[in-house]
């Protein structure tokens, strides 16, 4: 992808339903050539994936990235903790923030940039069971009203 604009390659949709995001950070990340090919299929899942910091520098645990079918032996373990590539500023900044009010750091979306591939790091505040429901009434809501308002719509024609 040698052109300009974002390509989305995968969204953490389970980080949106289990914690409040706070705020949204770009990171590079650090892959292997055979991880790229098989990003560039979609062989990806973010689910239950979070972001670490250790020795001042920024890791993602738990993403898994199939295998790519022709690496033969140049592939890498599929979970293996990868490091993004931040500032050493922001990544401190984001290191304080999580100590001090116990919050998460989240991959919310892996996509390319400019033929780079980029995460979208999301810092969380985990929700309670309560909110998840509130969440989930309100989006059963919206849905029936934009039914209703489809059929009625569909009358007044």
């Amino acid at each position: 992808m040698a052109g300009g604009g974002e390509k989305t390659i995968a969204q953490n949709k389970k980080a949106f339903h289990d914690y409040f995001v706070l705020d949204k950070y770009e990171a590079g990340i650090s892959l292997a050539g055979t991880e790229v090919k098989s990003l560039r299929a979609g062989n990806v899942n973010l689910k239950d994936s979070f972001c670490t910091v250790k020795d001042g520098e920024l890791f993602v645990v738990a993403m898994h990235i199939s295998p790519y079918e022709k690496g033969n032996i140049y592939n890498k373990d599929p979970f293996r903790t990868r490091k993004l590539l931040m500032h050493r500023a922001e990544i401190l900044k984001l290191f304080m923030k999580i100590k001090q009010d116990g919050l998460t750091l989240v991959p919310l979306r892996l996509y390319f940039k400019n033929g780079r591939v980029k995460v979208e790091v999301g810092l969380c505040k985990g929700k309670k069971l309560y909110d998840k429901r509130e969440a989930l009434a309100e989006r059963d809501e919206k849905r029936e009203n934009d039914r209703y308002i489809k059929s009625a719509s569909h009358y007044e024609d």
